[in-house]
């Protein structure tokens, strides 16, 4: 068996709209799954899942180490999303929350009440072979002629052309949106440029946590709102507001535990008064993600809404993305 392929860092799509009609005839799309992004490696028999942070999550899934049939006897690279699906067969980010943190004995129990699904839609090497360089649609037909399903793993569609009907699709079905690839894109580990577009129907952003303000009412004695920020041009941490809903007691309490508290507030530059008065500073180390309206001009979320931990993401990548 030949040596594996080193694991790469997986690709990133640019927020935007759908690539204009004149054009569509030179992307693929596929449906975005809202997850938990992991590149699988195969080697040996033996499966090993990389976050997009660079950490090992195999232990948290150890549903999806039963391999597909396909698979058997061969070393590969695949990237995909790790999803919780309801009971309509749509992802589902808040079931998987349970799952993201776990890693003691609890994680079995979890995996048979409620097991994930390992959604495959890209195939960057097979038995030794570097697919990286070759273009979006030769890895796709390989990736459609292996077919690695079964056993919790799903290759999920992708469709030339006719964009348009794919976002709408997407949005009848309640999914996140679609992602736009060009048809002779390479694989760029790590990167994040034009060559992928993410087409989103509700818009959301990484963050963050920098600080928490106590909560009122049922929530005194609490966490009531996080305070949280993104990294500018320089790599500076900037205040971009604070989220006080999307929560349930439970996530608040969880949330509280993880907070490593600090003496002084970790965002660059002068708060506003009414914002540093009663906030709880803790060590920018926790990354979560919000669903949100719009940007304001003085760099602002507007209406955002929490939507949970991501511990796929290290807290220095995080940046405004729209």
């Amino acid at each position: 068996m030949p040596a594996p392929v080193p694991v790469p860092a997986p690709m990133l799509a640019t927020p935007g709209d759908l690539p204009p009609a004149a054009q569509d005839g030179r992307w693929g799309y596929e449906f975005k799954w809202d997850g938990v992004r992991a590149v699988a490696a195969v080697h040996d028999g033996a499966l090993t899942l990389w976050a997009r942070s660079g950490t090992d999550i195999s232990v948290r899934y150890p549903e999806l180490a039963r391999l597909p049939d396909a698979l058997a006897g061969h070393d590969a690279v695949l990237d995909g999303e790790v999803v919780a699906l309801d009971d309509r067969g749509r992802p589902d980010f808040g079931a998987l929350q349970t799952r993201m943190h776990r890693t003691g004995p609890e994680v079995r129990r979890l995996a048979a009440a409620a097991p994930v699904t390992y959604l495959v839609f890209d195939l960057l090497a097979w038995d030794g072979e570097d697919l990286l360089h070759a273009p979006y649609a030769e890895r796709r037909r390989r990736l459609d002629a292996l077919g690695p399903g079964g056993h919790r793993w799903v290759t999920t569609p992708w469709f030339r052309g006719g964009g348009a009907d794919v976002h709408a699709a997407s949005r009848e079905n309640g999914l996140e949106g679609v992602v736009a690839k060009r048809l002779d894109s390479p694989y760029r580990p790590g990167s994040r440029g034009p060559e992928w577009l993410k087409v989103k129907n509700v818009r959301t952003q990484s963050v963050v946590v920098g600080g928490w303000r106590p909560g009122l009412g049922r929530r005194a004695g609490g966490v009531g709102s996080l305070l949280v920020g993104v990294h500018d041009d320089a790599g500076r941490l900037v205040y971009a507001g604070h989220v006080g809903t999307g929560f349930t007691a439970q996530a608040l309490r969880d949330l509280a535990e993880l907070f490593t508290p600090r003496p002084t507030c970790p965002f660059e530059g002068r708060l506003a008064r009414e914002v540093i008065r009663d906030a709880r500073w803790v060590e920018p180390d926790l990354v979560g993600e919000v669903a949100f309206a719009v940007w304001t001009a003085d760099g602002r979320l507007r209406h955002p809404s929490w939507r949970g931990l991501r511990d796929d993401i290290a807290a220095e990548d995080v940046v405004e993305e729209w």
